[in-house]
């Protein structure tokens, strides 16, 4: 635990919103708490600037509820990606302040309004397919305190929706595009302006796309110098990466 950290705790000791036996319990399960079926980081916020984040597929609605207690108990926000509404109910029941993004299939819990990006991320999608994906990627950065705007359904069969709201992009830090079918949009954007645009290929398209690899080949070649891409329907990876980038 860092110096900021350990005064805020004894803050709260003082305040009489944290009993002395609380906080001795929380030095108690630093850097890690083991739940036996996972080994929950507490500290990863102080290495890296961002909390750990709870990967739900795969783990029971128990398990993510037991873990997102446990992060929640230690403050700051808290995020689980590839959450069913089943997870969601559990997590509910102990975390009563627990929201559900549906499209994004993301919980959060929100403790911490500070806002540590220094500029908007823009969020775009090729097509209204693609929106899962992209909300993923908003949450992300929202969570992790970054001002959003999103500009969907822009794709290139239809650029003149794309230029109409230019202004978005032109006021973005860092951009965020979401394209699956050929996943030509980010060339485009990244032309358009000159900050990072990070590409997400998402598995939409018929058979030859082959679940977005079509997508995530044609991002790689990319002639926009701009354009860093991360793997198929990680709109998580995205929104983290631009963070990271609109906090330096």
């Amino acid at each position: 635990m860092d110096a900021t950290s350990l005064r805020k705790l004894l803050q709260q000791v003082k305040r009489g919103t944290l009993s002395p036996d609380e906080a001795v319990a929380r030095l108690r399960h630093m850097p890690f708490e083991d739940l036996g079926f996972a080994r929950v980081d507490h500290h990863r916020r102080l290495r890296t600037g961002m909390p750990e984040v709870i990967f739900s597929s795969g783990k029971s609605p128990q398990q993510v509820a037991r873990i997102f207690k446990s992060m929640a108990g230690h403050g700051g926000n808290v995020l689980a990606t590839k959450a069913t509404v089943e997870h969601f109910r559990a997590v509910k029941r102990s975390v009563r302040k627990a929201e559900y993004h549906a499209l994004a299939q993301a919980i959060v819990l929100k403790q911490d309004p500070t806002r540590y990006g220094k500029g908007t991320v823009a969020i775009v999608s090729a097509g209204t397919s693609d929106i899962p994906v992209a909300e993923e990627a908003l949450v992300t950065a929202e969570i992790m305190g970054n001002p959003v705007a999103h500009l969907y359904d822009v794709g290139v069969a239809g650029i003149h929706r794309l230029l109409a709201s230019k202004a978005i992009l032109e006021r973005a830090r860092v951009v965020i595009v979401c394209a699956g079918m050929e996943g030509a949009l980010p060339s485009v954007v990244g032309g358009l302006i000159g900050v990072p645009v990070i590409a997400v290929p998402t598995s939409v398209g018929y058979g030859a796309a082959f679940k977005g690899l079509a997508a995530l080949l044609g991002m790689l070649n990319s002639c926009a110098s701009n354009v860093s891409v991360v793997n198929i329907d990680n709109g998580f990876g995205a929104g983290y990466v631009a963070s990271l980038i609109n906090r330096l």
